[in-house]
């Protein structure tokens, strides 16, 4: 009860503390307008925080975050959250820091998965957890407006599916053709050469001084030529049947005419449905359309990516952008205007990487101080910081609140560029004109901050310890070989009455053990001595065992090592008790190794910090 008062407290005084702030909250009636000054602000700042607020996390207790969860099994949760809620507000904040002055640009921008082209992208529904909700609804968020006029979205690779699905009308200039290696086939010069007779024909037409006023005669010559305008240009359209004709038709125009300027038109099912030739005037003329296609494609593209334009600008500017949890808020990021998540970490953090080359994990640089106790939020690592160390930093936001809008909305973002300038100052690293593109003054300045692998994969972690704290104020670590999960006990057992219980029921449970509870039907047993967890799986999977163990086991006791744990969460088993997954690993695929290479590779690195919670979204 009294830390949940001291909690409160700490949020009434960080609100007294930021409602000073100005963020400039934007909606879809304002985005446009306001990209122009977000890309100024972008460019002239040297990092980039960012924070979410999603409609949730995790349904049920053991879909978080554990202590005793590899970097696999992290993953997996946040890639289950990540498909299946949604992101409502994504604050962002351009920032650089001169001397003892930080210089923040903030902005939130809110956002909703609308259908505008109804295509059933980007979302056709989407879980709410009543706790986000309830907390943003505190807050005075305005849902109708989140609803009506939030900015919708596309991911990348559902952009690409939506113009094949449209057939989208753009005309996309094709200026780079690759040549293609193989011999043309008979059937390929006569395609060839009847499309170059057409276009030697259209070409003298149109070039031909002979000019007449007889419309009858224009028509005639129009269907018979083949000729079309574009505009006050002519041109004529070439039909294809295959991207191998795609390919020979923008070779003949490239090399055939240096006055020709071919386009490519696509089909609604996909793939090209005949490539456009236009005829301009002069070398300028022709870099004139070019220039004039180029802006007709891009003003197309804005119907498609909406916000995804913001992320676009972000990874464009190839700054380092900082965040308090990369798992969670990358996945989300990753999932909504990227592509679908891939299975593995590694292919994550490799995807990621193309995209966003210079992640800064603040926690990972907060573990750099001494003495620093894991902070659970934002606010509770400003807090310490006030409380314990002299890092004098001034906040300057120049940007305006726009409207009438609630101010408080977007503040995390800025919380967490105050909290990294003062990491920094306590560790003396002088971030004032830092250069976003030197790469040597990034790895020497914040000593491995950036990239740092751990935050996403454990396979390019150095790490001097392999094993994890089953309790996050124990020292004590065990590998997660050491693990046993227990489920089909007694209802109202507690983790010290099942202790009691295990004990002395086989020699296993005379070396020194523990227990704790996942959820209320499943718990965890922790050997601290080697092979003791496989003696007692072998043990109650068999037939000979006596005592008050078989007794469990015949009143229902069952029991599965850490790879069981591991199959559930890779295989997406996510009912609401811990105990029913398991069950339905083991039944639906009986025939896995408790002892797996993966899982002696794999062992837990868990920290404190990967836990989500509700205040830093």
């Amino acid at each position: 009860m009294a830390s949940r008062f001291s909690s409160l407290q700490l949020q009434r005084r960080l609100y007294t503390t930021t409602n000073q702030w100005s963020v400039r909250q934007v909606r879809n009636s304002d985005f446009h307008s306001c990209l122009g000054e977000l890309k100024n602000h972008i460019s002239d700042s040297d990092f980039i925080a960012l924070s979410l607020q999603n409609t949730g996390s995790s349904s049920f207790p053991w879909h978080r975050l554990h202590p005793f969860d590899t970097h696999d099994t992290a993953y997996c949760k946040a890639k289950y959250a990540a498909e299946k809620f949604q992101i409502l507000q994504f604050a962002l904040c351009p920032f650089s820091v001169r001397e003892s002055n930080l210089i923040a640009h903030p902005y939130n921008f809110h956002l909703f998965p609308r259908d505008e082209l109804n295509i059933g992208m980007p979302s056709y529904s989407f879980s709410c957890q009543v706790s986000h909700l309830t907390s943003m609804a505190r807050e005075g968020f305005d849902f109708d407006a989140c609803i009506y006029d939030g900015i919708s979205y596309l991911s990348r690779a559902q952009e690409s599916i939506a113009k094949v699905r449209i057939g989208c009308p753009t005309l996309t200039p094709s200026t780079n053709v690759v040549k293609s290696s193989s011999k043309p086939s008979v059937a390929d010069s006569i395609f060839v050469q009847r499309v170059k007779s057409r276009v030697k024909n259209w070409k003298d037409a149109c070039n031909s001084s002979t000019k007449t006023n007889d419309a009858l005669l224009i028509v005639l010559e129009k269907l018979v030529v083949g000729s079309e305008p574009y505009g006050l240009r002519p041109s004529m359209t070439i039909d294809v049947c295959s991207e191998r004709q795609v390919l020979l038709v923008l070779e003949l125009l490239m090399e055939f005419s240096d006055d020709l300027v071919p386009v490519v038109i696509p089909a609604k099912g996909g793939g090209t449905r005949a490539i456009r030739a236009i005829l301009t005037s002069s070398k300028e003329d022709k870099i004139l359309l070019e220039k004039e296609l180029q802006k007709l494609e891009e003003e197309e593209n804005k119907k498609f990516c909406g916000f995804r334009e913001v992320i676009d600008m972000i990874s464009a500017s190839q700054k380092p952008i900082v965040s308090y949890s990369p798992l969670n808020d990358f996945t989300f990021i990753h999932s909504k205007f990227l592509a679908p998540l891939p299975t593995s970490i590694d292919e994550f953090a490799s995807s990621l990487h193309l995209v966003f080359p210079r992640v800064l994990d603040v926690k990972h640089l907060m573990s750099k101080i001494g003495g620093l106790s894991k902070p659970n939020s934002i606010a509770s690592a400003l807090s310490y910081l006030k409380n314990h160390y002299y890092a004098p930093i001034d906040l300057d936001i120049p940007v305006e609140a726009t409207g009438n809008d609630h101010k408080f909305h977007g503040h995390n973002a800025i919380r967490l560029c105050h909290l990294f300038a003062k990491v920094c100052s306590v560790l003396k690293i002088d971030l004032s004109g830092f250069q976003s593109n030197n790469n040597n003054c990034l790895a020497s300045m914040l000593d491995g901050c950036a990239n740092v692998p751990c935050s996403f994969s454990p396979y390019h972690c150095e790490r001097e310890d392999e094993d994890i704290k089953i309790w996050t104020k124990n020292v004590r670590k065990v590998s997660c070989r050491h693990l046993v999960f227990l489920w089909g006990f007694r209802d109202g057992m507690t983790a010290r009455l099942l202790k009691t219980a295990l004990e002395g029921s086989h020699e296993v449970f005379c070396e020194e053990f523990d227990v704790r509870f996942v959820d209320k039907k499943c718990a965890i047993v922790v050997f601290w001595e080697p092979g003791l967890s496989e003696t007692f799986l072998d043990a109650i999977n068999s037939d000979g065992i006596v005592g008050s163990l078989r007794e469990m086991v015949s009143e229902g006791l069952r029991a599965a090592g850490y790879e069981t744990y591991k199959r559930v969460c890779r295989l997406d088993l996510w009912e609401a008790d811990l105990a029913e997954s398991l069950e339905r690993a083991m039944l639906e695929h009986p025939s896995i190794s408790e002892a797996g290479p993966e899982t002696v590779r794999l062992d837990i690195n868990y920290s404190n910090d990967s836990l989500i919670y509700l205040n830093d979204l």
